[in-house]
């Protein structure tokens, strides 16, 4: 599955029955909670980086992912809104970006 369908598949769970899907049922828990989701997953995203194990590191990218993707259809962005930013961001170097957001 690539981003871009499961950013789509995240968009049709957003109105969906909330016993029906674990999207739906996050959403219907407010945006505070797909961010708090959002950020535990991170978090074992980073312990499983400092172990070093690559199968769970890799495992717990793809829930920080999904996490990352639900939290922003929570807030009505969409995938290509994240990627028109990183292509705003392109068109410079990291170093020019950076200083430009202080």
């Amino acid at each position: 599955m690539s981003l871009h369908d499961l950013d789509q598949t995240i968009a049709a769970r957003k109105g969906a029955d909330p016993d029906s899907s674990w999207t739906a049922k996050l959403f219907s828990k407010g945006p505070e909670k797909c961010a708090e989701k959002f950020g535990e997953e991170a978090i074992e995203a980073v312990i499983e980086a400092i172990k070093g194990d690559r199968a769970r590191l890799t495992s717990e990218a793809a829930d920080v992912l999904y996490h990352l993707l639900v939290m922003c259809a929570a807030h009505d962005i969409r995938l290509a809104d994240i990627e028109a930013e990183l292509d705003r961001r392109t068109a410079q170097s990291g170093i020019a970006e950076k200083a430009s957001r202080t």
